[in-house]
């Protein structure tokens, strides 16, 4: 049932992003209006997730859940029925604020009630919605602008959201255990300090990262990036600090220090990194450079989210000696089917059929460098560091995407803008190239270093 949340909530990354162009016609948004409809979303999600870690801590994660859950349904009613821009935009910010204060109870509710090889399928089901997820709301977003229920245009993409979430708190509320009234992690308060540092520091990074591209990389965006470092510095070092004086830091340091966690962090970044780039950067170039309707090019996607939903679910039943090779090995099939997608497209066509094997590659290249990352990270995670460890993966896994869309889409978009399916076709092969190089970078930069 939370992975339903789960779902929905990344399926309003996406969806929105096809019904863009209908949003802006209709509400004659301006250009930096419909930047914000799209990204505040985003960015009020990723500033406040390890916030919406540390309450479910502390106030309880199935209260945070279902309080998040109803913010996100009570936002999604206010998006679809918002008469202007900058109503949108709001309503957008408190929908990132919803899903922020519910998406980190998921793993921590994983982390607390299943146990062994249970916990395992949990959280191999965990990593295939991440992925279905997003390609998901690129059907979804073409097949309900196309359909225009009822003249209402856009409306729908939000309006889908408010009968789920209604039955999901209706269920949440039976079904899901009562939050314990003790313990030892309700004791260490709120590190309010870190919070704000932590939230400048993500600020700084994901508004330029987020708008940047659009408006040609201006000097305040390289100004807010450097001010990100520092932010991230001084949290770095007031974290230490705190936790040598005996203090309640946003995270606890022995959750760095998990078998394999730090790893895990470089391997999530760059899978979902280069995850969020091929989706964006694919989808760019089947409706811009092809001419492709949002409902065909979202179901071009449908073979790679099979596909990274059957291998997350499934790849703990593969042989014992595969599963040390499994997330290198992912990556490198990833970065093979990326190229070989980009070879498929590079002459300005469609690709045929040769399309799709690339789109399955891709998809099982990815679920193997993602899903057995994330499990072997959470696997040794004691319960009380439950919600830190999934406010930093979720907090990870949010910057990845993020920096993936800003790198990879900044490459395409430098193409001539007039130059048609040709010059689409030249820039997404460039991209593929850097896509694949990435991931041979992820496949090597989480090696254990004896091996190497």
């Amino acid at each position: 049932m939370v992975l339903a949340a789960q779902f929905m909530a990344l399926l309003d990354v996406f969806i929105v992003n096809v019904a863009a162009p209908t949003i802006r016609a209709e509400l004659s948004a301006s250009g930096a209006g419909l930047q914000l409809v799209v990204a505040g979303y985003t960015i009020t999600y990723a500033v406040l997730l390890i916030t919406g870690a540390r309450l479910g801590e502390l106030l309880g994660h199935r209260r945070m859940y279902l309080g998040g859950l109803a913010l996100f349904t009570a936002a999604s009613l206010a998006c679809g029925l918002a008469a202007g821009t900058g109503q949108l935009i709001a309503f957008r910010m408190a929908q990132g604020a919803g899903s922020a204060l519910m998406i980190p109870q998921v793993l921590s509710l994983i982390q607390r009630n299943f146990t062994g090889e249970n916990r395992v399928r949990a959280l191999g089901a965990y990593s295939a919605v991440l992925a279905t997820g997003a390609a998901a709301g690129q059907v979804a977003g073409g097949v309900l602008v196309s359909a225009d229920l009822f003249g209402t245009g856009w409306r729908p993409v939000f309006l889908v959201n408010v009968p789920i979430g209604l039955a999901l708190l209706a269920l949440g509320a039976r079904v899901l255990p009562r939050d314990a009234s003790t313990g030892p992690e309700r004791t260490r308060g709120l590190d309010l300090p870190g919070l704000l540092l932590l939230a400048a520091a993500v600020s700084l990074l994901t508004v330029p990262l987020v708008l940047g591209e659009e408006q040609d990389w201006p000097l305040w965006s390289w100004l807010s990036l450097g001010g990100s470092l520092v932010f991230l510095a001084v949290f770095g070092a007031y974290e230490s600090g705190l936790a040598r004086r005996g203090g309640a830091p946003l995270i606890a340091p022995r959750v760095l220090r998990v078998p394999g966690m730090r790893r895990a962090v470089v391997r999530i970044a760059v899978a979902m990194g280069v995850n969020a780039g091929f989706l964006f950067t694919l989808t760019l170039h089947l409706q811009g450079g092809l001419g492709h309707s949002a409902l065909r090019a979202g179901l071009t996607f449908g073979p790679a989210a099979v596909a990274f939903g059957v291998v997350g679910l499934t790849w703990r039943r593969w042989p014992a000696w595969t599963q040390r090779a499994l997330v290198p090995g992912g990556f490198l099939i990833a970065a093979g089917a990326t190229i070989a997608l980009g070879r498929s497209l590079a002459d300005g066509g469609t690709g045929g059929w040769s399309l799709y094997p690339a789109l399955c590659g891709v998809g099982v290249g990815i679920a193997l460098a993602f899903s057995p990352a994330l499990t072997g990270a959470l696997a040794t995670v004691r319960p009380e560091d439950a919600a830190d460890a999934s406010g930093l993966l979720a907090t990870v896994t949010q910057l990845g995407q993020l920096i993936g869309v800003a790198a990879f889409g900044t490459l395409f978009l430098g193409r001539p803008a007039a130059g048609g399916a040709q010059a689409s076709a030249d820039a997404f092969w460039t991209t593929a190239l850097a896509l694949a190089a990435a991931a041979v970078l992820g496949a090597v930069a989480g090696l254990p270093r004896r091996a190497r």
